[in-house]
């Protein structure tokens, strides 16, 4: 009766399809017509789900599927006004389904809605071509792709949050059929080794399901990574039938040639058509490249890359010919030479290149893709482009229904590129932000961004820092033994686990990244040096035994017991000791537990050693710089130890290899990194503040597109070319991206806490000086005429503080705004990014109630004084532009601005006696500033008569030090945006709220 119900349940969900119906008289219509007696009552079901997980969770299973598909449907194709993931959703599931109270608690229990976020897309208003009912039509491979996630063990929320992104970047690209020829350019967000692979792979499948006869995958500019690339794609979408194209497994003549049967462990994993593809309707799939070879020049006549026709006389995109032509999937290296081989190929090919839908997918981006010339250089209108650059806008023309999707994990270079360069690859037509995916390890998970509090101290429970990072400070001892012996702990953690049971396959590969230099040079003297600590670390010894016991310890046991509890951990180091054993003999396997990966053996083959697909198990320790530093998922991750510095945040980011799925193990990842690395020859650098400083940049951009992606009225507020989304830069010296990536970049916004703000870069031309010495009228004639004394307290050695007088007043912050966003500078544009700060202080970012304006007086035996406008008579200040420079060196005096400071310090301490200024009251330093050098007569050149200085011979320099209230809301702050050509004179968007 069981397996009448499972089989019952099973087809009256999957006749549903997308939309859930009365689920009784579905069910009961199957059962009349097969099984008219069996109980489909609600006691029934509630009894199997009951002991469904012990009968192998098969009924679960296709529950979980069906009602995971409705709670993510965006756009469901049947009425409801609940939103996607909620249970107001899925309450609204049952209701359709026509479910009792009963089942419907049964199913909460045994199947919750997973409430993870969406994709966040920003996109302009598309024809909606990729409907459910034409997606629902031709699912062929998308099929066999998400069969496959499942094998794998992916859950259904994330087979469905997969779909749902997927089909986010598939519906705005063009209707491969649609007769009109239309290229969507796009860029797809995702996180350091978070699975967009797994994504590009998705769309990929829909895309070719739907129409599109070519696919292009640009996999990186190394071997290792383009190999790899390749062989997911190849095992998980592409499947066994297309690989063998008829040949006999069986035979090893028929295999010559073909790659993955003869020498790949997990061949019979590959996905399995049931037959091939043409002999179920569907299409084939023809591979121009594969594992072992990149793209190269087609002898045939460039006949693979022919289409044929099945009715002649109407277009390839026509859905007669479409839906029966093959298609060609090639994954190729961002290389030059093969690119061009690849252009070069295309050109010959006359007529259908015009009718062929095609897919370009771009992965990493923002790596060699990005135009890095310098536009400085170039000759007028023209664009100079690199070489990858050139020869993507070149495919784009050759293949003019091509649609190209970009994705990366550090999209700053990407949203740098020149909108309105129509040939750029600058994401148009959408910018798609994936969510976070469930069971990622990434840079949230190594770092505490909430302040410590006293009455919850940071522990291993509570504090990411604590469970997972040691850090590393100068010293001779450089804790690379203590990080070798985690990786040893580690791993017999892991054997321990797989011999109880936890996970159910064994850890195949078990790796330790070194990361310290990019010199290959280095990576041999640091092998050799790791080499020789492994030999001399007495891992069979008392000594050793004694040393990983002690860690285990203080260490790995204190962590694994609050946040693996229920996973299997060993009681008593002892009970462990024999893991420690197999563990090092896997790592020292061959004789040498260390692997060095770099430039000097870039034929990837000959590395057999780190080829994860065709190696059983890799237990090593691998030391490398640069390709181990993008896109090429180390597998079994689970020690690093990393002190290479870089000062940009995108190449930063991209070497946190120990971001990902740490599947049974997160407990045991160990991320050893320095704190006081070189920097430069006088300063070190905060590694770990580094990664902490790119992670707040990168959360401020996603939070951005969320706001922007919102509808308004059920359309989209911006699109990416109206608004190139902000960069932020929180640390000084990281910044977003390589500077030849920046060239487009335009400052708008500095926010530096508790830095005065002090431009310097005053007009020259009297008459400027003039108009900005007109635009203070209304705040100099506020000043009161008789002076006030500022005097600082001591310092805490007994040094008197500055005391002076000043004339002052009282402003409004709009006051302020008022006249400065009037300033005219030396420079256009050089104080709009302090301006947008300043602006953006009236409640939206913090708030600043008003200012305290001072207008020190010099000592009397240098006091010139002249009253400027309708000003009491002011001290005038004499200083010089720096040499060769027109910008001023220092602007206020250092007792001015300490007394100013201290002003700020006092309002916001509660200690101090009552200050002259409240908590949300800024300070300005106000100075008639007159161009002369020392012992020239200041009133002469200030153009005094009457007792009244010449407007146009006088600087109205100031310094602002905002209150406490606007600096210490939010670290260092400074944000880009790129420079759209075909708006050279709009207006900087404004700043949006955090």
């Amino acid at each position: 009766m069981s397996d009448l119900i499972l089989e019952i349940h099973t087809s009256a969900l999957a006749a549903m399809g997308t939309k859930p119906r009365p689920f009784l008289k579905v069910a009961a219509a199957l059962s009349d017509e097969d099984v008219p007696s069996t109980d489909l009552s609600e006691e029934a079901f509630c009894a199997r789900l009951a002991t469904d997980e012990a009968n192998g969770g098969a009924l679960t299973a296709a529950w979980a599927k069906a009602l995971t598909s409705w709670d993510f449907a965006e756009e469901p194709n049947w009425p409801t006004g609940t939103t996607a993931r909620t249970e107001e959703r899925r309450m609204a599931v049952y209701d359709r389904l026509q479910l009792g109270d009963g089942v419907r608690k049964a199913l909460d229990s045994a199947i919750p809605v997973a409430k993870m976020p969406g994709a966040t897309v920003i996109a302009p208003e598309h024809t909606p071509w990729y409907t459910p009912e034409r997606a629902a039509a031709r699912t062929f491979y998308w099929q066999a792709y998400e069969g496959k996630l499942r094998s794998k063990g992916w859950s259904e929320a994330a087979i469905a949050s997969l779909h749902e992104a997927s089909r986010a970047v598939v519906e705005r690209l063009t209707d491969p059929e649609q007769e009109a020829r239309r290229q969507a350019k796009g860029l797809v967000v995702g996180y350091v080794q978070s699975g967009k692979t797994a994504n590009f792979t998705g769309v990929a499948a829909k895309a070719l399901d739907a129409g599109y006869r070519l696919v292009i995958v640009l996999g990186g500019t190394l071997n290792l990574l383009r190999a790899q690339t390749q062989r997911r794609i190849d095992m998980e979408l592409i499947g066994q039938e297309n690989i063998l194209r008829g040949a006999d497994p069986a035979d090893p003549d028929a295999l010559v040639g073909i790659d993955y049967v003869a020498d790949d462990e997990e061949w019979p994993e590959f996905v399995c058509h049931g037959g091939r593809p043409s002999t179920l309707l569907a299409f084939d799939i023809e591979r121009l490249t594969t594992r072992d070879k990149d793209y190269m020049s087609l002898a045939q006549g460039i006949k693979a890359l022919e289409f044929e026709k099945g009715t002649p006389t109407l277009p390839l995109y026509d859905p007669a010919n479409l839906h029966r032509a093959a298609a060609r999937i090639m994954v190729v290296k961002k290389n030059k030479a093969v690119l061009t081989k690849l252009v070069n190929d295309l050109k010959q090919i006359h007529g259908i290149l015009g009718e062929l839908p095609a897919l370009i997918i771009d992965d990493e981006s923002d790596q060699a893709s990005v135009n890095t010339s310098d536009p400085r250089k170039w000759e007028k209108d023209s664009t100079e482009r690199t070489a990858i650059n050139a020869l993507i806008s070149k495919l784009l023309k050759l293949l003019p229904r091509a649609q190209y999707v970009g994705y990366t994990a550090t999209p700053f270079a990407n949203v740098f590129v020149d909108p309105g360069d129509a040939e750029d690859i600058f994401p148009s037509d959408f910018l798609v932000s994936l969510p976070r995916p469930e069971g990622y390890m990434g840079v949230q998970d190594f770092h505490d961004f909430e302040s410590p509090s006293k009455t919850r101290p940071r522990t291993v429970a509570n504090s990411q820092e604590k469970a997972h990072v040691r850090g590393i400070f100068e010293g001779p001892d450089d804790r690379l033994q203590e990080a070798m012996d985690a990786f040893v702990l580690s791993g017999a953690l892991k054997l321990y686990r797989a011999d109880h049971g936890v996970p159910s396959k064994p850890y195949r590969h078990h790796t330790m990244l070194v990361h310290e230099s990019v010199k290959t040079d280095d990576h041999a003297a640091l092998a050799l040096r790791i080499n020789t600590m492994w030999h001399q670390a007495g891992y069979t010894s008392t000594e050793g035994h004694d040393r990983l016991a002690g860690l285990w310890a203080t260490d790995f046991d204190k962590v694994s017991q609050v946040r693996a509890a229920d996973l299997p951990n060993p009681k008593s180091y002892d009970e462990l000791r024999p893991y420690v054993s197999r563990a090092r003999q896997l790592i020292a396997k061959g004789g040498n537990p260390v692997i060095v990966v770099n430039g000097n053996s870039d034929k990837y083959f000959e590395q057999l050693d780190l080829d994860f697909d065709r190696t059983p198990n890799i237990w090593k320790i691998l030391v490398g710089g640069t390709k181990l530093s993008r896109g090429f998922t180390v597998e079994g991750l689970t020690t690093t130890y990393y002190r290479r510095t870089a000062r940009q945040a995108d190449t930063l980011m991209q070497m946190g290899r120990w971001f990902g799925f740490r599947p049974g193990y997160r407990d045991l990842v160990r991320l050893y990194i320095g704190r006081e690395e070189s920097l430069t020859k006088t300063t070190t650098a905060d590694l770990y503040e580094a990664f902490e400083a790119i992670c707040r940049d990168e959360e401020l951009f996603r939070q951005q597109l969320a706001q922007y992606a919102e509808l308004v009225d059920g359309k989209p507020q911006l699109t990416p070319a109206q608004v190139p989304p902000l960069v932020a830069q929180h640390l000084a010296w990281v910044k977003p991206s390589a500077r030849n990536k920046m060239f487009n970049a335009e400052l708008v916004e500095i926010r530096s806490p508790g830095k005065p703000i002090e431009p310097a870069a005053y007009p020259t031309d009297e008459s400027a000086l003039r108009r900005n010495t007109e635009r203070w009228r209304k705040l100099l004639g506020a000043l009161a005429s008789e002076p006030v004394a500022f005097t600082s307290p001591p310092s805490a050695d007994g040094t008197p503080g500055a005391k002076f007088s000043a004339l002052t007043a009282r402003i409004s912050h709009p006051e302020l705004i008022a006249v400065l966003s009037q300033l005219e500078w030396e420079r256009d544009g050089i104080f709009q990014p302090h301006l947008n700060y300043l602006a953006r202080l009236d409640g939206t970012l913090a708030k600043v109630d008003d200012w305290l304006l001072i207008a020190p007086q010099l000592a009397k035996t240098d006091r010139v004084e002249a009253a400027v406008l309708d000003s009491a008579p002011l001290s005038l200040v004499r200083r010089q532009r720096q040499a060769g420079k027109t910008a001023f060196g220092r602007i206020s005096g250092l007792e001015h601005r300490s007394v100013a400071q201290w002003l700020i310090d006092a309002a916001d301490d509660p200690a101090t006696p009552p200050a002259p200024i409240g908590p949300g009251t800024g300070v300005v330093l106000l100075y008639p500033v007159v161009e002369a050098k020392a012992g020239a007569d200041l009133s002469a050149a200030a153009g005094v008569s009457h007792g009244k200085a010449n407007p146009a011979k006088l600087v109205i320099a100031f310094t602002l030090i905002p209150p406490k209230s606007a600096t210490d809301s939010s670290r260092r702050l400074v944000r880009f945006q790129a420079k759209d050509s075909t708006h050279i004179d709009a207006a900087i968007v404004a700043a949006p709220t955090e």
